[in-house]
Order: C-alpha cells, then sequence, then structure tokens
C-alpha cells in the first residue's frame, strides 16, 4: 500500500506553503505501510522560532484552502518543534538544531519519499523578471 493521492496532494501543497517561507531540507516520507493512523510525515527544519510559527501559519493556511480543517498542534509555544497533525498527513517543522539532533528522517529511512519539487514563490518570481 501506498499514501493516498490526497495524502500525496496535501504533502505536496504543506511542502510549498513552507518552501515560500523559506523552510529547508523539505521532505516527505511515505510511512503507509508501516503506520496507522498517517499516510505522509513531512519534515521542514527552520532557522529560528519567529519562522516556526510563520511557516506553521502558512502550511494552515495553505492546507485550508484545499478545505483541510486544522487539525491537532503541539508544539507552538517552545517553538522549537511543532506537530501539525492533518489526519493523513503530519507535518513536522522543527529547528534546524532539533532536526539534527533527533533525526526523524533516520527512523523512516526504509520508507520512500514523495517528490515534492519544490522553490520558493520568492525565488521563482525574481528568476522570472530575470
Amino acid at each position: 500500500m501506498t499514501a493516498s493521492a490526497r495524502a500525496v496532494e496535501l504533502s505536496r501543497a504543506a511542502g510549498s506553503a513552507a518552501a515560500d517561507k523559506l523552510a529547508t531540507d523539505v521532505i516527505a516520507i511515505d510511512v503507509s505501510e508501516h503506520v496507522v493512523i498517517t499516510d505522509v510525515f513531512l519534515i521542514a527544519s527552520v532557522a529560528n522560532e519567529r519562522q516556526v510559527r510563520g511557516v506553521v501559519d502558512a502550511i494552515e493556511e495553505r492546507l485550508h484552502q484545499l478545505g483541510v480543517k486544522s487539525g491537532r498542534r503541539e508544539g507552538l509555544r517552545d517553538g522549537r518543534w511543532v506537530l501539525l497533525d492533518f489526519g493523513e498527513l503530519v507535518v513536522h517543522v522543527q529547528h534546524r538544531e532539533e532536526r539534527a539532533f533527533y533525526a526523524i528522517e533516520r527512523l523512516w529511512k526504509d520508507c520512500p519519499t514523495i517528490p515534492l519539487d519544490l522553490e520558493p514563490a520568492g525565488i521563482a518570481a525574481a528568476e522570472g523578471e530575470l
């Protein structure tokens, strides 16, 4: 079994929103064969606590536009690692130090990744103006 088409669509939308807010190392991991409660983990790194909040807000807004209700949110108060649970998609927005220390993707190294083809909107717009 692989991630549902809807989970893939949501992970690409969330990944794009994160990249638009300059999140780095954004990856989507198809965990559907190993986890019953979700299909995809999306992981993104950010440089500081303020950026964590900006990325979280952008992801929630983008998914809301796709008709997804806000799910469970944990960790926003500390701003170092926020988990957003949208059912078939679970998003981890992590400060770079937490990402390096916990290395979530290493735990799921046997799972396939989902191609996201991300490019921040600001960079794409600037390149189009050249």
